[in-house]
């Protein structure tokens, strides 16, 4: 019996997919089909498959054509696989001609022409793009607008901003400051405001029927973000809080795993994020352009605080170093809070520095993060035992920033917000900044 085996992510398999198994189905007795995962296609640079793997794997079933299914996850795998399947016949598409040959020292390897004129590539870039908007900070929207050249489907169209900034070269944006005629040219919007504006950038967009990835805060009360939401939920419009980090692979990761138990019952969450890149501290600077260390930070340092310990904390308390309290310009806070099972500590500061880790502890080890931790791609297990320790390392391209607009992308197709920081969490994240601003419970200190 003569063994045949592909490969292929098979994302929304059309007839290109279907002749090719075709054929390779023709050159032996028995097809084995690799079906690669998610995580492995992120490594190869494929960040918005519109379906699942096990929708991938359906697909490829219902062809009749497969014998045997196997998912592709790491590199090297195809080797391993030859020799474990005792396979005779490697065959691919022709694009990747002469890149497999090293698989001849294991089977025969044969390129098969692909279809002309037909690919998933080209299925995804041929649909219709989602017009998306900019509005607010150029620091923040020039790294939107490169990482959005990564998702197929997404277009960065105009950007409403009191100052222009500058764009990547070759972009042809239109700028404006009229924020109801900006909205009628786009059919999305990124919300990069200051963070006092964002509950009425984003309730403008929603009433004018945008969906809306706004930056975290997404609102300074408790009230306006309950508020945002019902007004999304009642329009039909995706609302996502753009924290990146959440769509770290890494971070995902270690947030599994911490709430599978590895580790024992977790008992503290300790988070820092700290830098000194924004300049507030210098003498002479514009505050009134600066985010200030609560709405820059906490954010971040909150959510895997709020994802593994939980949002009903019991008490919580504010240690706040003010630089300009009258401008509500903190360059350094520390927030403990008591939970039934545990207790959490954040610390930010842009006008003070400090180790950037996140570290989970439970009652038989512990999850360590390194600096900075909020876009790592390396975390370790660690328990008492040091021969029991693990670590686990995962690709990270474009600190996160691509993944998150190809998840609000396809959270605007599919009509579902599946969003990585949950509605919960986002409310809990406002409800900390109105207490900071309120004042409440804060220990203030010079």
């Amino acid at each position: 019996m003569v063994k045949v085996i592909t490969y292929g992510t098979f994302d929304l398999l059309h007839y290109g997919h279907i002749r090719l198994l075709e054929r390779a189905k023709a050159l032996g007795d028995y097809l084995i089909v690799g079906v690669t995962s998610d995580d492995y296609d992120k490594t190869r640079g494929k960040i918005n498959s519109q379906q699942s793997l096990m929708e991938r794997i359906k697909a490829v079933r219902d062809t009749g054509l497969a014998d045997e299914i196997i998912v592709e996850e790491y590199e090297g795998q195809k080797i391993d696989d030859i020799r474990r399947l005792h396979v005779d016949i490697f065959t691919v598409g022709s694009d990747w001609e002469g890149y497999f040959d090293y698989l001849n020292e294991y089977c025969k390897v044969i390129y098969l022409q692909r279809t002309e004129g037909i690919s998933s590539s080209k299925v995804r870039t041929d649909k219709r793009k989602l017009r998306v908007g900019l509005v607010g900070s150029a620091a923040f929207r020039t790294k939107f607008i490169h990482e959005s050249q990564f998702v197929n489907g997404i277009e960065v169209v105009g950007i409403c901003a009191s100052q222009s900034g500058t764009v990547p070269e070759g972009e042809a944006l239109f700028y404006t400051n009229d924020y109801e005629e900006f909205l009628k040219k786009v059919e999305a919007v990124y919300i990069i405001s200051k963070p006092e504006r964002h509950y009425a950038d984003t309730k403008k967009a929603l009433l004018a029927g945008k969906h809306v990835l706004c930056e975290s805060p997404i609102a300074y009360t408790r009230d306006e973000c309950q508020e945002l939401y019902r007004i999304a939920a009642a329009k039909g419009l995706i609302l996502m809080d753009a924290i990146k980090t959440a769509y770290s692979t890494a971070y995902e990761r270690l947030i599994l795993l911490a709430k599978t138990g590895k580790i024992g019952q977790i008992i503290s969450v300790d988070a820092v994020c700290t830098s000194l890149r924004d300049g507030i501290a210098l003498e002479g600077a514009d505050l009134s352009q600066k985010w200030n260390s609560m709405c820059g930070w906490a954010p971040v340092a909150l959510l895997p605080v709020f994802q593994i310990m939980g949002v009903k904390y019991i008490d919580k308390c504010f240690y706040t170093k003010f630089l300009d309290k009258e401008a509500n310009i903190d360059s350094f806070t520390k927030i403990d809070f008591t939970y039934s099972t545990g207790v959490a500590s954040i610390k930010v500061a842009k006008g003070a520095k400090a180790e950037g880790e996140l570290i989970i502890a439970g009652t038989k080890g512990y999850i360590y993060v390194p600096a900075p931790w909020w876009k790592t791609d390396y975390f370790e297990v660690r328990f008492e035992n040091p021969e029991d320790n693990r670590r686990f390392f995962y690709q990270l391209d474009g600190e996160g920033i691509r993944y998150e607009i190809a998840a609000f992308l396809k959270a605007v197709e599919s009509g579902s917000n599946i969003s990585y920081v949950s509605q919960e969490v986002s409310q809990a994240i406002v409800g900390v900044i109105n207490d900071f601003n309120e004042r409440m419970n804060m220990v203030e200190f010079f």
